[in-house]
């Protein structure tokens, strides 16, 4: 017969700790070490139940499928750990605690802030965006500020620097109940954000619907 290697109470003690080794790497994106999305979720729903208003801003990139055409997977790698030394940085540099930075994956982020902040840390997000951004290119399309690529078809288009776009939602006149909803909504108002040219965050200004009443649209800065 078999001798076991460990006893039952600390087996149970190595299993447990394979949980909770396995549930801190799901929370934890690996290419930048920032909370993934069981992390996001989590804080979503402690600022939910803590009363307190939020704005939950969805970062993704622009053009960044045909850098990495251009480039390489190694490129757009660092291009993703450049965007989350910002988004840490300006988050963390002027918020510090009270500030939040998630990675989903791929080039999708999650930041969340105190309402009156929007402007203050978003306007500097894409501001030290804009900076550092070209000098992920080569000088010929730094200085030309555009290169040809082509689109599913095959045929050659001019594609522009990556630009940033960050859709944001908050609580300030919408009641959510779970992070699913403020989850669906931040991805609307990145989508939206993404129509519009050149580095961007677009705030939804929308209330809560009510008979015989209008919502507001988002708005673009």
């Amino acid at each position: 017969m078999l001798t076991p290697l460990f006893e039952p109470v600390e087996q149970a003690g190595r299993l447990d700790g394979l949980v909770a080794r396995a549930e801190r790497d799901v929370a934890v994106n690996p290419s930048t070490r920032l909370p993934g999305t069981t992390e996001i979720e989590r804080e979503i729903r402690r600022r939910m139940e803590g009363g307190e208003q939020f704005a939950v801003c969805y970062a993704d990139l622009d053009h960044f499928k045909e850098f990495n055409d251009r480039y390489s997977y190694y490129d757009g790698d660092r291009v993703i750990y450049l965007l989350s030394r910002i988004l840490h940085d300006v988050v963390k540099g002027m918020l510090g605690p009270e500030g939040f930075i998630g990675h989903i994956g791929g080039d999708d982020f999650i930041f969340i802030v105190a309402v009156p902040k929007i402007p203050l840390v978003c306007d500097e997000i894409l501001f030290v965006f804009d900076i550092l951004i070209p000098y992920q290119y080569n000088e010929q399309d730094r200085r030309a500020g555009y290169y040809f690529g082509k689109d599913r078809r095959g045929q050659l288009h001019r594609v522009p620097l990556m630009t940033l776009s960050i859709g944001i939602v908050t609580n300030q006149h919408r009641r959510f109940t779970h992070p699913a909803q403020v989850s669906e909504l931040a991805t609307e108002m990145k989508s939206y954000a993404k129509t519009q040219p050149g580095s961007v965050y677009v705030v939804d200004r929308r209330h809560d619907p009510e008979p015989g009443t209008e919502t507001e649209a988002g708005e673009a800065r």
